[in-house]
């Protein structure tokens, strides 16, 4: 047990020195190779996580375990930013991510943007012949005015609107964007609970439309119908640009006196090596 929080006390000490520049993995696997053959304790990080930012942290969490090999990340889910807050407080999180930025009152946390993430708006395969709308069609789609996938060029079928609560972080972002505040929602909308409810319907339910990660759509490589909004793709070219607007950050709270080890995964998280990982899973990684 010494020589393992050795290894993540040197490790954090080597990254702020430099001499882990650009975390190459033959230095970091250096580094977690040097425990004594008799030592077999494993240093625990609890993260609690939701939605996309589940998805960006256990790739980050991925790529840093297989080269520290002594250091297990396990995931509770969180539900709401302020549960996730109130869990590294009270020490029952070491870090917790959320699909918002925050500005934190209490001094003895710290919050830090990772990446970002654009909502994609996507239909079942069903949906031939759309690849675009229009902000107008899409309020007309999620207030209910619009019904037939025909009335702008699509398939002699019903529109099957797959919806969100209002206090979730894409729900949020659609009227900020395009439906508007005071835009009411259409009564044949089908209102799920998560993002993931939202993701799995759109895949098994023809003629559906709904709103979710694209980073999330881009690694499971998803087939769905992805539309352009007013004719902006939801690439990271255009997410990097401001050009396509509909996007949420990923951020990580923490305690300003984490242990060794939750700080030295955390100065993984902000090198190069993770912001690689976090882009070919679809995420624009914050400026490194």
């Amino acid at each position: 047990m010494k020589n393992s929080l050795w290894l993540i006390a040197t490790l954090v000490i080597c990254i702020f020195l430099g001499e882990l520049s650009g975390c190459t993995t033959s230095n970091i696997h250096q580094f977690s190779t040097n425990i004594l053959s008799g030592s077999q304790a494993y240093l625990e990080i609890k993260i609690g996580s939701h939605g996309s930012t589940y998805l960006a942290m256990k790739t980050l969490a991925d790529a840093y375990t297989s080269q520290v090999k002594n250091v297990h990340i396990s995931f509770v889910p969180m539900a709401q930013s302020m549960v996730a807050l109130k869990g590294v407080r009270d020490e029952l999180l070491d870090i917790s991510s959320v699909d918002e930025e925050l500005k934190l009152e209490d001094s003895t946390l710290e919050y830090s943007e990772t990446a970002k993430d654009a909502l994609l708006v996507a239909t079942h395969p069903s949906v031939s012949g759309i690849t675009n709308l229009t902000t107008e069609n899409l309020r007309a789609i999620y207030s209910g005015k619009l019904r037939n996938w025909q009335d702008i060029g699509g398939p002699d079928a019903t529109i099957v609107v797959l919806d969100l609560p209002e206090d979730d972080s894409v729900k949020r972002l659609q009227r900020k964007h395009y439906l508007g505040k005071d835009l009411k929602n259409s009564k044949t909308a089908i209102l799920l609970l998560t993002e993931e409810d939202a993701i799995a319907a759109v895949q098994n339910i023809p003629y559906s439309i709904g709103v979710f990660s694209s980073a999330y759509v881009t690694s499971k490589q998803l087939r769905l119908n992805p539309l352009t909004l007013n004719g902006v793709e939801a690439t990271l070219e255009n997410v990097q640009t401001g050009r396509y607007q509909m996007v949420r950050p990923i951020g990580i709270i923490s305690k300003k006196s984490s242990s060794q080890a939750v700080k030295a995964f955390l100065q993984f998280v902000r090198c190069k090596q993770a912001a690689s990982v976090l882009q070919k899973s679809g995420f624009l990684p914050r400026d490194r």
